[in-house]
């Protein structure tokens, strides 16, 4: 049985201490080399999520901090068994991305989210599953979406996206010299 579910974003933060191992064909550079190009070659056209259109988006880069909250979540579902957003130990995608080091901190905005998958064989076939979905394709589209890491283990899939904006040199002078004071804003969801 195949499935797809998308996910929503958030910011909490937690410690993840799961030592992640996954399998990844063709090796870690062409991995993330495929994903790349399939996300950021729809990107750059646009395309029908369910009946609405999204436009051309700027394309999506790889970070590390991701991927490594992706491997922790895909080794976590096939060596428990689910599938789930929400792990069996309660921690949220928020809790994994954060506790993997993808945090708001030094950052004036933050926006996370993910897709989930299981049973697809191939990038092509999870990644042709997730632009079906209307969910998952509005996450591959979504033009605030900056970064990407993605995960794959025993035909568990998951994608992490993420969205960071640093603060300007101004603003880090004024936060510096006490003029300017940053308090931490509840980040967006999406499903």
């Amino acid at each position: 049985m195949k499935k797809l579910i998308f996910g929503c974003l958030l910011t909490v933060v937690t410690f993840l201490g799961v030592a992640a191992h996954t399998r990844q064909p063709d090796g870690e550079k062409e991995f993330k080399k495929e994903f790349l190009n399939r996300i950021n070659s729809v990107r750059t056209k646009g395309c029908t999520c369910g009946v609405i259109y999204m436009p051309p988006a700027p394309p999506l880069v790889w970070n590390d901090l991701l991927q490594k909250s992706a491997e922790g979540h895909a080794w976590d579902m096939s060596n428990n068994k689910y599938f789930s957003h929400t792990s069996k130990d309660g921690r949220s995608m928020e809790d994994r991305i954060v506790a993997a080091g993808y945090s708001i901190k030094g950052y004036k905005s933050f926006m996370i989210g993910e897709n989930i998958a299981a049973g697809q064989e191939s990038i092509e076939e999870v990644m042709d599953g997730w632009f079906k979905s209307e969910g998952h394709c509005k996450n591959l589209m979504n033009p605030a979406f900056k970064e990407v890491g993605v995960a794959e283990n025993h035909h568990y899939w998951v994608q992490d996206f993420g969205a960071r904006e640093s603060f300007s040199t101004e603003q880090q002078r004024l936060i510096k010299s006490g003029r300017l004071h940053v308090t931490e804003v509840p980040t967006a969801s999406s499903h």
